[in-house]
Parts: structure tokens; sequence; C-alpha cells
């Protein structure tokens, strides 16, 4: 940790007997209050309470507030706990490479030049990603500046290896995509540049794991993209029609991989003196497949051929490891984060959850630096996650988070915990509204026991989200209900419960606050002045 971070203690600073307690409900937006409401129809009598609260407000959890192009622009978990973690908004992913391609520094950058040196000595471009307009983690307009610029200076051949999303946009959506991304490759090819789908799957089967919840993701994506082995077809478009006609049920990001063949078997494996770019600009789902690609001991799975490639990810996954060499746009620089301050004014603290959120309450909340920042005064804890269909399990770790959180608590070696219940979101994605309401009403029956855990300690509690999803199940046209598996663009809840015994803070009422406001609201509640470049707090001291 570098720097001064230091905090002053607040002017009027109370004594707090426990400790300061963020809980983030992922995924738990303020919605319409109607049918489609996953919150709403569950039984939910503790946010219910919570939302009655004084000390309650609503915040922005999207577009410009967390750093993304446009208020059209839903939030995300990296975001959204980037702004809860760094008190301050820094433009993220979706702005940094938009503005890379309209200046054109992307094309001028060293890993651009090293990729054409590759394919000017005969070497094939490969581009690996997400195919939707979601924003989250890739937007399809990136893929076509890529393809644009390489019609323009003559690179040759090119293979696109398309994930299928069906999460941060419609669940069966896919063919919105790859049709016209199937007819731009033919006009390419008209144009003579050798242009074509090579393979692909869906987002949660094939390559884009996080977290190493499941190597295996990551290893159906090496066999399709790297070997050539998955099911075969004769185009992309073709594959998705199949896997739609056999098991109309399914959905886009559970569908199997797949390679594209010709008369010689697969049309677009990867060989020795091509060039890879994971065209993703999110970083948790594309650093595994950024090692597979790069670690010489590489063990996690049978990699059987490891072709020698220039590999470049869109932008720098994990900045700390490193992870990838070679990238195409600078990412966000997030420093002087709330955890540095806290750990440069010594405060102990807690970060908690499962698997499938884990690095969102260390690494994002950390400014996209993973690892500790003070060993001797922070404990991160993951929990693993089940390695099933979040539907299935909707309950997922709530419990477990909740025993560790309780008894952390209990402890009082901690002055700060954060933690995050992932099943509003993760089971949201889903679009199955039974589940919906069991992965609500689970986090609602933890966090009335944790608040109980938090009371007797004489603690403070604070409740947020990092965006909406639960709060919207599914969409109504002309009388026809379509699952809404997508994040929503629906403010958050701010909730402050303070079980110090006096009524110490009122709230700010600030004209615009979003989730950057929640970080100098923590340093209030643990006593100290917020930094002076953070975003202002929502609440003021009243004694």
């Amino acid at each position: 940790m570098k720097g001064d971070y230091r905090l002053q203690p607040a002017v009027t600073s109370n004594t707090v007997d426990g400790p300061v307690v963020a809980v983030i409900l992922d995924g738990i937006g303020i919605g319409r209050g109607d049918a489609s409401d996953g919150i709403t129809v569950s039984y939910t009598p503790v946010i219910d309470a919570l939302l009655a609260e004084p000390l309650m407000t609503t915040l922005k959890a999207h577009g410009a507030a967390v750093g993304l192009p446009t208020d059209d622009d839903m939030g995300n978990s990296e975001v959204g706990h980037n702004a809860l973690g760094a008190g301050r908004i820094f433009a993220q992913g979706a702005k940094l490479v938009g503005r890379a391609i309209e200046s054109g520094d992307i094309f001028r950058s060293a890993a651009w030049r090293q990729i054409e040196e590759r394919c000017s000595s005969g070497g094939t471009l490969h581009l690996i990603g997400l195919v939707s307009d979601g924003n989250v983690h890739s937007h399809i307009n990136h893929l076509y500046a890529l393809l644009e610029h390489c019609r323009q200076t003559g690179i040759g051949r090119i293979r696109i290896h398309g994930l299928l999303d069906g999460r941060d946009v419609g669940q069966k959506s896919a063919l919105d995509y790859f049709v016209p991304l199937e007819q731009r490759c033919t006009e390419l090819q008209q144009a003579g540049c050798d242009c074509r789908i090579a393979s692909g799957g869906g987002r949660m089967v094939t390559t884009m794991d996080r977290y190493e919840a499941d190597w295996r993701i990551v290893e159906r994506g090496w066999q399709a993209h790297v070997l050539g082995e998955a099911r075969p077809f004769p185009s992309a478009v073709e594959a998705i029609e199949t896997y739609y006609r056999e098991d109309p049920s399914q959905t886009d990001q559970y569908l199997d991989s797949f390679v594209v063949t010709g008369d010689s078997g697969p049309i677009g494996t990867i060989q020795d003196g091509d060039a890879v770019v994971c065209f993703n600009f999110r970083g948790d789902r594309a650093i595994e497949l950024s090692r597979a690609f790069e670690e010489p001991d590489f063990s996690e799975f049978d990699r059987q051929r490891v072709p020698d490639v220039f590999y470049a990810g869109m932008m720098e996954y994990d900045g700390d490891a490193k992870i990838p060499s070679h990238f195409l746009v600078e990412p966000p620089v997030i420093h002087g984060t709330l955890g540095e301050y806290l750990c440069g004014s010594g405060v102990t603290s807690l970060a908690l959850s499962e698997t499938q959120k884990f690095g969102h309450v260390t690494y994002f909340w950390n400014g996209n630096k993973s690892g500790y920042i003070d060993r001797d005064l922070e404990r991160y804890v993951e929990i693993e996650s089940d390695r099933l269909a979040f539907d299935l399990r909707p309950w997922m770790k709530a419990a477990e988070i909740t025993e560790q959180a309780i008894d952390a608590v209990a402890s009082g070696r901690y002055r700060f915990i954060r933690l995050n219940y992932p099943n509003g979101d993760m089971v949201g994605h889903t679009g199955v509204e039974a589940a919906v309401r069991i992965a609500v009403e689970t986090v609602d029956l933890c966090l009335g026991r944790l608040l109980a855990a938090v009371e007797k300690a004489g603690g403070i509690a604070l409740i947020t989200a990092d965006h909406g999803n639960a709060d919207c199940m599914w969409t109504e046209k002309d009388g026809v209900r379509s699952p809404m598996v997508s994040h929503t663009r629906n403010p958050v809840p701010l909730v402050i419960k303070d079980y110090g015994g006096t009524k110490r803070f009122a709230m700010s009422n600030l004209e615009q606050q979003g989730l950057a406001n929640v970080a100098a609201t923590l340093c209030l509640l643990l006593g100290f002045e917020p930094p002076p470049d953070y975003e202002p707090p929502l609440i003021v001291q009243v004694s």
C-alpha cells in the first residue's frame, strides 16, 4: 500500500460499541411494486421494515453514477462494487473502450502492433468474447469496430469465437446478434477478408467462469476455441437454431458449446503463429481464459495442445497479477479506496461472501486489486458456491454466509465487516419466478438473523445493493410475459440501522446520490472524517 491513507477522527465522533456491518443485497433494487417485482411479491418482513426506517434513502446504481457511458446503461456488480469501495466515480470499461476506439488509440497500442505483425506473417486473428450489446462484459459494437479496422488495414483471416449471452440481454436473443454478425462476415469475405464465426457456446457453460468456481467451463471453451472439439455445425446460426429446437426450454447462457466445420473439419482452431484477443472488457470472467493462454506451468486442466500465440485482452483484467501481459486499452486506475484508508487507520475488517461474489467484496471493492491490502488487519472469507444452475438451489450459501457473519460480529475482532448475499442477482438471472421468490425470502430471513446479532453487539448496519435484478422478474407486451433476466436500471435502497441507542445521524438528502456516496458514509459511521475527494456522505451527525 503506497501513500498516506490515515483518516482523521470525525469532529463530533461517537463511539460505536459494536462493528459497522455493510450488507450488499446483490441484485435487490426498488421495483415497481407490482406482480413483476420479485421483492414485492415475496414475504420480506425484514426488508419491508427496513424500508420504513428514518435513515433510509435510494441510490442511483447505473449509468453515469457508476462510470458507465450513458444512463441507458444498466449497472452491474463490477462497477457497483468499484463505486462502493472507491468513494468516487471512475470511467469504467465500456466508456474507456469506446473512447479508445473513437480516438483510434486502441489501434496505436503496442499490443495491436504485435497483432498486426503476427497477421502479416500469415497468422490468423482470433476474437473471443461475449456477443451481445449488454455492455456489462462486452459490446458487439466493439467487435464490429475491430472487424472494420481489420478490413481497412488488410488483416486477411479472422475467426470469431462467440459466446452467447442470455443474461445481460434477453434470455433467448442470441439470433438477434449472431444473424447480423454472420451477415457481416459474409460482407467481409466479399471484400477479400476471410472472416467467419468458428466456435461458441453459452457463457455459463463455455469459457466465462470466474473466481475459479468451475474450471470445467474454461476447459470446454479451450476445447471448442483452441482444439475445435465440440458438437459440429455448418454455421453458428444453425447451431443456435438446432439447440433451440431440441430443447425449447433451454436459454442462451446454458447452450452447449459448438464448433463450425467445413469439408476439412473445424474452420477455426487456434494454431502456432496466430493472435488471440479476448474482446470482453470486464475482468472477472476473462481472467481464467487469459491464464490458460499465458501461464507456462498452467495445471487447472489438461490443455492437450498449447499453441504459440500472441494473446491480448481488451483490457488488463487484474492489475496486481498483471493478467494478461498484453492488452489494448488501459484500465481505470483506482486508488485511495476505502480499504486502503481503513488499513492506513488501523481498522480491522472482514470481507465475506460465497465464491460467486467473493471477488466483488475483495477485488472489485479494492479497486480491481487482488490480495490483501494489509494481512495483519484484514481477513477475507470465501464460502465455496454450489456448481449447478442457481434456480435449482436458490438459497445458495446465504445461511453459511450468515453464520460466519454472526460469529464475526460476536467475536469483537472486527470494527468493519462487509458481506454480499448473491441470491437476488444470481437467481434473478435465471428468470425462474418461483426460484427468485425463494432467493429473496432466503435473504430476508438471513438478514433478520444477522441484524439481531448486530443489535446485540451494539453495532451499526448499513444495508444497500449494487444494482437491481430480482426487482423485475418479467416484462409484458401485448399481454405476453417474457422473463426478465438482466439487471435493471432501478434505484437501490440504502438503509442505516443504528443500534447505539441514541439518535446520532440524519440523512443528508443530497440532490444527487449514488453508490459512490456509500464509502464516505461508512467513514462517518466508523468515526472518521471522509477523504476530501470522496463523494459526500449520505448522513450528517446530529449528536
